[in-house]
C-alpha cells in the first residue's frame, strides 16, 4: 500500500510540477505549485515525520502561496498570458535541462554509495546537550 501511495505522490509531483513550469497563466502556476508542496507534506506523512508534514503544509503550501498568490493578484492582470519565448531561447533552456539530467545520471550512477549505521535513540536531553555545545556535531549559540 506504502509503494503505491508513494508512486501516486510522485506521479503528482512531477506532473504538477511540470504543468507549474510550463503554465501560461501565473494564477495557475501558484496553484500547481500549491499542489506539489501539498504533495511533498504527503511524502513527510508517509515517512511518519507527522511534524514536518504539518510545518510543509502551514508554512510553505499555506503561507509562501498564498502570498504569491496575492503579489500576483496585486500586481498583474489576473487574465494576462505571458508571452511565448522564442525558439533559442526554447533550445537553450532544453540544452541545460538536458546537460542537468546529463550529469546527475552520470553522478548517480558512478557513485560508490556507501551504507551507514543507524543513529543510536537519544532522548531530549542528550539532543539539547549536543545543540548547546561547541564540540564535534554541536552548534555554539554566542551571546555578546
Amino acid at each position: 500500500m506504502e509503494k503505491i501511495i508513494f508512486y501516486i505522490l510522485s506521479a503528482t509531483i512531477l506532473l504538477l510540477s511540470l504543468f507549474s513550469v510550463t503554465s501560461r497563466r501565473l494564477l495557475r502556476s501558484a496553484v500547481y505549485l500549491f499542489g506539489v508542496l501539498s504533495a511533498v507534506a504527503g511524502f513527510y506523512f508517509l515517512i511518519g515525520y507527522h511534524f514536518l508534514g504539518a510545518v510543509q503544509l502551514t508554512i510553505y503550501a499555506g503561507g509562501i502561496v498564498v502570498l504569491i498568490i496575492f503579489s500576483i493578484l496585486l500586481t498583474h492582470e489576473i487574465d494576462h498570458q505571458m508571452e511565448q519565448p522564442g525558439l533559442i531561447r526554447s533550445l537553450g533552456a532544453g540544452a541545460l535541462c538536458f546537460a542537468g539530467a546529463a550529469m546527475m545520471i552520470n553522478l548517480l550512477a558512478n557513485n560508490p554509495f556507501q551504507r551507514q549505521e543507524l543513529a543510536e535513540q537519544s532522548d531530549i536531553n542528550t539532543l539539547g546537550t549536543l545543540l548547546l555545545s561547541s564540540g564535534d556535531g554541536g552548534f555554539c549559540f554566542l551571546l555578546n
